[in-house]
């Protein structure tokens, strides 16, 4: 079995296929993969390989490599100065690495931001959850879940699967691109204003220099939008009530655009007015810092129509016609017809009908549906319903799904159009709407766990330290507990903590900020703080940190970006293991108390669940709407003045924010 030597690593050189992870994305796990999948695909196919073994994706400079026998290689995307043993090997050439002989992927200057290489017979490294794709944030994938470092020694596929080498034409790339995408889910008048929608799609934005395989910041406009804030969701007009999100999905965080990423969350607390089409998604990959990107809508069907193409010249990949028309190149003059800044109108809408809430499915790009149930405004049995939905759904799941992904009051369902068309699809989830039991009456299987927090967490005070360079003004700096205090007209800080561990808090998604991490709810409606998600987001969240956003807590499943006021820190709720079947440790409709431990204390127990000499501690239990009825019911003339009151706290504070 031949190997690959790594002489130079170059920078963030990982380990990635062209398909990526697929069904976990409802418990927080991006699909990875190369984030311009067709030039992966493209030079995959050129030696030989299929999409699915392992490449090489780099930026900024790529890798200085060798191997210790004869294999064929081709490099793409933004490596132009590619040399073998000095000689240019050019984008798209197919040429024999001799064994010993030296591979320098060299600079990528732009255009484009990221440079490929494909080495026939691929990377063999382990499969993790279905991908041999490097997740690095999650610390799994490729090899050992990293960037390769100098004197790593990858092992090489067999030739005997290798499909037939080819000649391959690339796309061409630049520092303007046009990227086409469906309106909606989310848009006019419910959460932006008609004009603030055309403005959206007519601004040329910026790629922000904050941009990785997690997501796309954009600069340009601030949105104009048509209701003052979220209410339960949070205190900015672009949160709610949280929903998952489509890889490509433009998210707006508080005022700024994020193309969700590869690696990229699953599920979130924001509008998103726009996803980028199939078809166009490789150029994600290739924007770069200070490229400049127009927004152009178009249908549904030609976004089908444009896949279609790519499929063709994907399997034709001389052909440069085929693939200069389909894959939306930057200097094309003209994109299909655009069909304006409105949203598809929803392929299934039905109004409130005994125990079924109102509800309305949609596309959420091309190949994603989105139903949305209810008012916008958090309700239990509407979470419920959603979940009865999901498990039907589940039961009756037809071939061409991919993955299901609750929401609070939403379901995301994404689909491989080839085998299931959106909207048979959606005919499909409205019969199965129509035999659901009520959701009032449900009983759910759940278990009790209690998770030890250490609040004030020094790691929780790092964030928001550092927080300050971003945005020194905003309200919630230097203390989010100090602002949770505010925003809720609490009479003391502590006064936060106490009532964190005074709450049951019931798990409503997972996955939300990655790996299994829970949005949770108090049961008791006298628990739900009232705060705002960060605007812009942080870019740094320590992992396991335990946050506040609208009324949802979150325990952070790892490292990353995030936007929720921080409160302390708790233990893994993620732990991939060859003993563990399972790695998410919670799920849906857990009942969460919270038990206050010091810092040093949290550590201890911290360092047992990840290396399994515990686990978390729990108990059977069940969970029904009729509990928290009863619930407000006994307490009313508590709950209805401590909401008026929390809600007054937060109209002034979103009035001294707008002062």
């Amino acid at each position: 079995m031949g190997k690959l030597t790594i002489l130079r690593p170059g920078v963030q050189t990982t380990v990635q296929d062209g398909r990526g992870r697929t069904g976990y994305w409802d418990v927080g796990v991006p699909p990875s993969g190369a984030f311009d999948d067709l030039t992966f695909a493209l030079v995959a196919a050129a030696v030989g390989n299929p999409t699915y073994v392992g490449g090489l994706e780099c930026v900024v400079t790529g890798p200085v490599l060798t191997t210790d026998e004869d294999r064929l290689v081709c490099v793409g995307g933004a490596a132009r100065q590619a040399t073998i043993d000095g000689r240019l090997l050019s984008p798209g050439e197919v040429r024999w690495l001799r064994a010993g002989a030296v591979l320098d992927v060299g600079p990528l200057d732009g255009p484009g931001m990221r440079g490929y290489v494909a080495v026939a017979g691929g990377l063999d490294v382990p499969r993790v959850l279905g991908s041999r794709s490097t997740f690095v944030l999650g610390g799994f994938g490729g090899l050992d879940g990293r960037a390769l470092v100098e004197g790593d020694v990858v092992p090489l596929g067999p030739l005997h699967n290798q499909l037939a080498p080819s000649v391959v034409c690339l796309p061409e790339m630049g520092d303007t691109w046009t990227l086409r995408v469906i309106p909606g889910p989310h848009g006019a008048p419910d959460h932006l204003t008609p004009e603030g929608l055309e403005e959206f799609f007519a601004t040329t934005w910026t790629v922000d220099h904050r941009a990785d395989r997690t997501g796309i910041r954009l600069v340009g406009p601030t949105p104009s939008w048509s209701r003052t804030d979220g209410g339960e969701a949070g205190l900015h007009p672009s949160n709610l009530h949280d929903s998952a999100y489509p890889v490509g999905g433009i998210m707006l965080s508080g005022d700024t655009p994020v193309i969700v990423g590869v690696d990229g969350p699953s599920l979130g607390g924001f509008v998103v007015p726009a996803v980028t089409i199939e078809a166009d998604r490789w150029i994600l990959g290739q924007l770069r810092p200070g490229d400049r990107v127009r927004l152009v809508a178009v249908t549904p069907e030609e976004a089908t129509a444009a896949l279609a193409a790519r499929t063709v010249h994907l399997g034709y990949p001389a052909d440069p016609e085929t693939l200069h028309g389909s894959t939306n190149a930057p200097e094309r003059t003209s994109a299909a017809t655009p069909a304006g800044s409105e949203r598809p109108a929803a392929l299934v809408e039905r109004p409130a009908d005994g125990h079924q809430p109102a509800f309305t499915i949609r596309p959420s790009g091309d190949r994603h549906l989105l139903v949305e149930a209810g008012p916008m405004e958090f309700d239990l049995t509407v979470r419920v319903w959603i979940h009865l939905l999901a498990n039907a759904l589940r039961a009756h799941r037809p071939a061409g799904v991919a993955e299901i992904v609750e929401g609070v009051r939403s379901l995301l369902v994404a689909v491989d159009q080839t085998a299931l068309p959106l909207a048979r699809l959606a005919g499909l989830l409205g019969e199965l709407a129509t035999g659901l039991d009520d959701p009032a009456t449900a009983v759910l299987d759940a278990r009790s766990v209690t998770l030890p927090i250490a609040f004030d967490h020094p790691k929780a005070h790092e964030a928001m330290r550092r927080y300050s360079t971003v945005n020194p003004d905003a309200p919630w700096s230097p203390d989010n507990v100090e602002f949770i205090r505010r925003v809720n007209d609490l009479d003391a800080r502590d006064e936060v903590f106490d009532i964190v561990a005074a709450a049951t808090y019931l798990v409503v998604g997972l996955g939300d900020v990655y790996l299994g991490a829970p949005v949770a709810v108090p049961i008791d409606p006298r628990h739900r703080l009232v705060t705002t998600k960060y605007n812009p987001a942080r870019t740094w969240t320590p992992q396991n940190a335990v946050g506040i956003g609208g009324i949802y807590l979150c325990v952070y499943g790892m490292e990353g970006p995030g936007g929720y006021q921080l409160v302390g820190r708790t233990v893994p709720v993620w732990r991939l293991s060859e003993r563990d079947p399972q790695p998410w440790l919670l799920r849906q409709f857990d009942r969460i108390r919270f038990v206050p431990v010091s810092a040093e204390e949290l550590a201890d127990a911290r360092a047992d669940i990840k290396a399994g000499r515990t686990d978390l501690v729990t108990a059977p239990a069940t969970f029904s709407v009729s509990e928290v009825r009863d619930l407000e019911l006994a307490h009313a003339d508590e709950i209805a003045p401590l909401r008026a009151r929390r809600r007054d706290a937060f109209v002034a504070e979103r009035a001294r924010w707008g002062a």
